[in-house]
């Protein structure tokens, strides 16, 4: 009987980590079409990973021009994933236009680091001057 249990935890164990990491598995695996068409929720997530699909996503402003990128024949693949996503978050959750948005996420990123947002320490031993 423990044998069983043994296996069903293996298995509930599988299943957790592969639903934990499926945004890292699933581009790796091939799924036929007609797989798909039977599970449609797996294929509704696309990620903008070039410069234009994000440009087209409005994650684009005078400050922070990616379409010189795209003039500039710049060959990285785009911004980094997880920042345009939580930049899109907030611009849809706040309500506030792209470079808002990067400057709320850029000073949530400081506070976390124990940071100020205009940069300076929040730790009082830190030494700021000579």
């Amino acid at each position: 009987m423990l044998f069983y249990y043994s296996l069903a935890a293996a298995f509930l164990a599988l299943m957790v980590a592969f639903f934990r990491y499926r945004a890292t598995i699933l581009p790796h695996i091939h799924v036929p079409d007609r797989m798909r068409t039977m599970f449609p929720r797996l294929g509704n997530y696309t990620p903008l990973s070039t410069f234009s699909q994000q440009v087209n996503a409005g994650m684009s402003s005078s400050a922070f021009d990616i379409e010189a990128n795209l003039r500039d024949g710049d060959s990285r693949s785009g911004l980094d994933e997880r920042g345009t996503q939580e930049v899109m978050e907030i611009m849809r959750q706040q309500r506030v236009n792209f470079d808002q948005a990067r400057l709320i996420r850029h000073n949530r990123i400081l506070a976390q680091n124990g940071i100020d947002p205009s940069g300076m320490p929040l730790d009082s031993k830190a030494v700021t001057r000579l």
